[in-house]
C-alpha cells in the first residue's frame, strides 16, 4: 500500500538543536492517518525519546493520540494529560496537529517533526487550523502559530503594521496572525528569542495553494452547524414532498407482529377463528417495557403463528387477520374527554392502553417515557425528518398540525414539563410557517428551526441543538430533563385521547428513484410491503434494493412479504449499490463525521478480531447507528454492520 503519511521526524541534527536548552519534556505523537490500520503504535515517538535521552533530557511522559488535528476530539484526550512538572511539550505530527496542541497548552510547544510536502493543503482540520505543508516550518519560532496561513499576507518577519484592534487590514474578520504570535510568545517568555532570530526568507517555488482555504472554510461552517459531525447527503425529498397524505386501500389480510416496539413482545389474547373489530386489543403488554397491540381492521383471526419479521429478518410470532372490509370499530374506541379534566396519570394510562410507541425510531413505549423518574423541563417533538427520501413526518405536520399540537400539550401535562418545542429542519419552511401560526398564542410552545443536516433528528443531537445540553455517555434524555418524541407519535397520542383510537395506522412515504408512483399514504399496521409496492406501480428495472425506512438507517428487504410496523415510516426503492470493502486507510473521515464524537475506525478493527473489550474502550454502546461513518468511508467498509455485531457481543457478555 502506498504511504501517504503526512509527517516525518526531523533530522537528528535539527532535533539536537531544538532540544539543546530544553528539559522536562512531554511527548505527544499523532497516530498516523492515511495508512493501513495495522497497528496502534508508531515508531517516531520512541525514536524521538531515544534522541532526547541521549542528551540527558528528562521525559516526564508521552501520549499517542489519533487525529490531533480534530480539535473537538483531541481536547477531550488533552484534559489533565500533561503532568505539572512538564516545562516543554514536543509534538510529532503534521502542522495541523502541532498547531492544535499549541493552541491548548499554556507552556511552550515544539515540533519534533516536519510536514511532508504535498500538492495542496494538508487535510482539513475542523477548527481554524490549516497547514500548507510548505516544507519550511516556522512553528518552533512562532509559538505554534503559522505565519504562512494565519497571516493573510504570509509574512515571515513580523506584522505589516496595518492591523487595527487586532484585526487584519486585508480581511477585517481575520485576527492579525502576528499579533497572536507576539502575545503567545510574550506570555511564554519567548518573545526576545524570536526577535533575535535572523530574517527568514521563503522559497516560493514550493507549494502555495491559497485557493483551497475558501473551500476548507465552507466545509468547516457546515461541519459545526448545531452539533459536531454529521453529513449532507443528497435528499431526493422532491420525489414526494409535494404529495399530500391519502388513505391506502384496505388490505385483504394484515399480519400484525407481537414485536413492534422496544422491550418484551406482546402476548396474544385472541385465538384462531375469533371475530375482532378495528381498534380491539388483540395482544397485551408483557411487562413494564412492552406495548399493547390492536386490530387494524375488523374481521377474523385466521392464524397466530410465526411470520417473517421485517427488522430482525427472522420468524416472529404474529396475529393474522382476514379483513371483512367493514372496519367496524370496537366499543372501546371512544373519546376520553376534555384534556383539561384528565390527570397526568390518566393520560399516561390512555397512552399505555392504546399501544402508543415511538414512531420515528426503535418504538419505545411512550407511556414509559412520560412516566419519567426524573423531573422533565421540556417535551421536544422531532419534526426534522433528516433521513433522505422520507417525507412522511413533513406531511403529518401539514395535514395534522392541530393533532400534533394537541398531542404535545397532552405529553407536557402527563410529564409535568412546563415547556414544549417542535423542531423542524429548514428544508420544510411551509410546515414551519404553519406551526408558527398555529402556536403563536401558546406561550409555552416554541417552534425551533434547525439547519438541515443528517442526523439532526437523532434525539441526542436534537437536545444539543435545542437545549444546549449533552446527554451523558450511557445516559438518556431524561437525564438532562427532556423527553423526545416524533411528531407522528404526538398525532397518535392525540388520536388515543380525542378519538379513543389505538395506534393502528400511520403515515408512510413510498418513494425512491426506482419506485414508479411515489406518495405518502395512511397505511394500516400489518399491511404487506409487497402490496404497497405493487399499488405504487412496482419498482423500475433490475438491481433494486427495497428498504423499510430511509437509505441511511433503513432495513433492506430480501422478501417483500413482510408487514408494516408501528415504527415503519417509509418504503424506499433505490438502485442497488455493490461495495467492495478494502483495508481501512485511517483517513479519519469517520471520526470527523461521527455526531457522537467516536472513532468508528476502531469498531471495525476490534470487530474483525472479536476484541469486544477493545470495543468497550471506544464507547461502542454510545453509537446511534446513524450510518454517517459508513456513508463517508473511502474504503467502503460495512462499519454499521460490524458495530451491531460488536454491540450484540457486548450485551451478551462476551
Amino acid at each position: 500500500m502506498e504511504d501517504y503519511t503526512k509527517f516525518k521526524l526531523k533530522r537528528k541534527e535539527e532535533l539536537d538543536a531544538v532540544l539543546a536548552d530544553k528539559d522536562d519534556l512531554f511527548v505527544i505523537a499523532c497516530n498516523k492517518c492515511f495508512k493501513e490500520l495495522d497497528s496502534f503504535d508508531e515508531p517516531e515517538c520512541g525514536l524521538f525519546e531515544e534522541i532526547a535521552k541521549e542528551q540527558g533530557k528528562n521525559i516526564v511522559g508521552s501520549a499517542r493520540i489519533d487525529f490531533l488535528c480534530n480539535e473537538p476530539l483531541t481536547s477531550k484526550s488533552f484534559q489533565d494529560l500533561i503532568p505539572q512538572e512538564t516545562k516543554n511539550v514536543f509534538v510529532i505530527s503534521c502542522g495541523l496537529g502541532i498547531q492544535t496542541i499549541a493552541g491548548m497548552a499554556e507552556i511552550p510547544v515544539y515540533a519534533a517533526s516536519d510536514s511532508v510536502i504535498v500538492d495542496g493543503y494538508h487535510g482539513m482540520a475542523l477548527t481554524t487550523t490549516l497547514c500548507e505543508a510548505c516544507g519550511q516550518c516556522y512553528l518552533n519560532l512562532t509559538g505554534g502559530i503559522c505565519p504562512v496561513v494565519d497571516c493573510s499576507k504570509s509574512l515571515l518577519n513580523g506584522q505589516c503594521g496595518g492591523a487595527k484592534n487586532g484585526k487584519c487590514e486585508v480581511d477585517k474578520e481575520m485576527d492579525c496572525g502576528w499579533q497572536l504570535i507576539y502575545e503567545r510568545l510574550e506570555k511564554q517568555g519567548r518573545l526576545q528569542e524570536l526577535l533575535d532570530k535572523p530574517v527568514e526568507l521563503r522559497d516560493y517555488s514550493k507549494v502555495n495553494h491559497k485557493f483551497v482555504s475558501e473551500y476548507v472554510k465552507s466545509v468547516r461552517e457546515e461541519r459545526f452547524e448545531g452539533y459536531y459531525g454529521g453529513i449532507h447527503p443528497t435528499e431526493f425529498k422532491e420525489l414526494s414532498e409535494h404529495i399530500a397524505v391519502v388513505p391506502f386501500p384496505d388490505p385483504v389480510n394484515v399480519v400484525i407482529p407481537m414485536s413492534q416496539h422496544a422491550g418484551a413482545p406482546a402476548e396474544p389474547i385472541v385465538t384462531v377463528g375469533q371475530q375482532v373489530k378495528m381498534g380491539q386489543k388483540i395482544a397485551q403488554a408483557a411487562g413494564f417495557i412492552s406495548s399493547a397491540i390492536h386490530a387494524s381492521v375488523s374481521g377474523t383471526v385466521v392464524a397466530v403463528e410465526p411470520r417473517l419479521h421485517p427488522i430482525s429478518g427472522l420468524d416472529s410470532l404474529a396475529i393474522v387477520i382476514q379483513s371483512d372490509g367493514k372496519n367496524t370499530l370496537d366499543e372501546s374506541v371512544k373519546p376520553a374527554g376534555d384534556l383539561d379534566k384528565l390527570s397526568a396519570d390518566e393520560i399516561i394510562e390512555i397512552v399505555r392502553e392504546k399501544g402508543v410507541v415511538g414512531m420515528g425510531g426503535a418504538g419505545f413505549p411512550t407511556a414509559v417515557k412520560l412516566k419519567s423518574p426524573k423531573p422533565i423541563e421540556l417535551v421536544l417533538l422531532n419534526g426534522c425528518e433528516c433521513e433522505p427520501i422520507l417525507t412522511a413526518d413533513h406531511q403529518v405536520l401539514l395535514a395534522y398540525a392541530d393533532e400534533v399540537i394537541y398531542g404535545l400539550k397532552a405529553m407536557m401535562k402527563a410529564s409535568g414539563a412546563p415547556k414544549g418545542v417542535i423542531a423542524i429542519e429548514d428544508n420544510k419552511l411551509d410546515a414551519v410557517e404553519l406551526l408558527q401560526a398555529k402556536t403563536a398564542d401558546i406561550e409555552n410552545i416554541e417552534i425551533v428551526v434547525a439547519k438541515t443536516k443528517y442526523p439532526q433528528g437523532a434525539e441526542k443531537m436534537l437536545i444539543k441543538r435545542v437545549m444546549g445540553k449533552q446527554v451523558p455517555s450511557g445516559g438518556l434524555p431524561m437525564d438532562v430533563g427532556a423527553i423526545v418524541c416524533n411528531v407522528s407519535t404526538a398525532k397518535a397520542v392525540s388520536d388515543a385521547i380525542q378519538l379513543g383510537m389505538p395506534l393502528v395506522e400511520r403515515v408512510v412515504t413510498v418513494s425512491g428513484n426506482r419506485i414508479n408512483k411515489p406518495g405518502n399514504y395512511l397505511v394500516k399496521i400489518g399491511t404487506s410491503v409487497k402490496d404497497i409496492v405493487n399499488y405504487c406501480g412496482d419498482v423500475k428495472g433490475d438491481d433494486v434494493t427495497v428498504k423499510i425506512g430511509g437509505p441511511m438507517m433503513g432495513f433492506a428487504q430480501a422478501n417483500l412479504n413482510v408487514p408494516m410496523l408501528k415504527c415503519s415510516n417509509g418504503i424506499i426503492a433505490v438502485e442497488t449499490i455493490v461495495k467492495e470493502a478494502v483495508e481501512c486507510i485511517k483517513c479519519g473521515r469517520c471520526a470527523d463525521v461521527c455526531p457522537m464524537e467516536l472513532r468508528p475506525l476502531y469498531f471495525t478493527k476490534y470487530a474483525l478480531s472479536e476484541d469486544w473489550e477493545g470495543m468497550k474502550t471506544q464507547n461502542t454502546m454510545d453509537c446511534i447507528e446513524c450510518g454517517c461513518c459508513e456513508y463517508i468511508c473511502s474504503s467502503k467498509i460495512p462499519i454499521v454492520e460490524r458495530i451491531k455485531i460488536g454491540k450484540t457481543a457486548i450485551r451478551e457478555g462476551k
